[in-house]
């Protein structure tokens, strides 16, 4: 991924409208997100595919590694009950047969 300066990558959103089909290119060449702006004030960024799933992902894998930290300092500090515990209660709640 190449990197390029800050005011390569800012467009008005009318320059961005009228050299959309080269935008979207260089967007896929460099992996380089665009930010296109309004008044001089950036509103929107726009990035290829590729790029948006990698940060999605990313997003995930951080909200996971949250959620994993909160259970284990929550175990830690006593909340919480086992498992085999809250899957009993939810049987015996919801009607639901042990596996046999």
């Amino acid at each position: 991924m190449q990197t390029a300066t800050i005011a390569e990558n800012h467009y008005s959103l009318a320059d961005f409208q009228q050299n959309l089909s080269e935008l979207i290119n260089r967007i896929r060449e460099t992996g380089q997100p665009l930010m296109l702006t309004v008044d001089d004030k950036v509103e929107a960024v726009v990035l290829d595919a590729e790029s948006y799933r990698i940060l999605i992902e990313a997003l995930d894998y951080a909200d996971a590694v949250e959620g994993i930290r909160r259970g284990l300092e929550s175990m830690k500090n006593g909340e919480g009950q086992p498992s085999e515990e809250f899957l009993a209660e939810m049987r015996r709640k919801f009607n639901i047969p042990d596996k046999q």
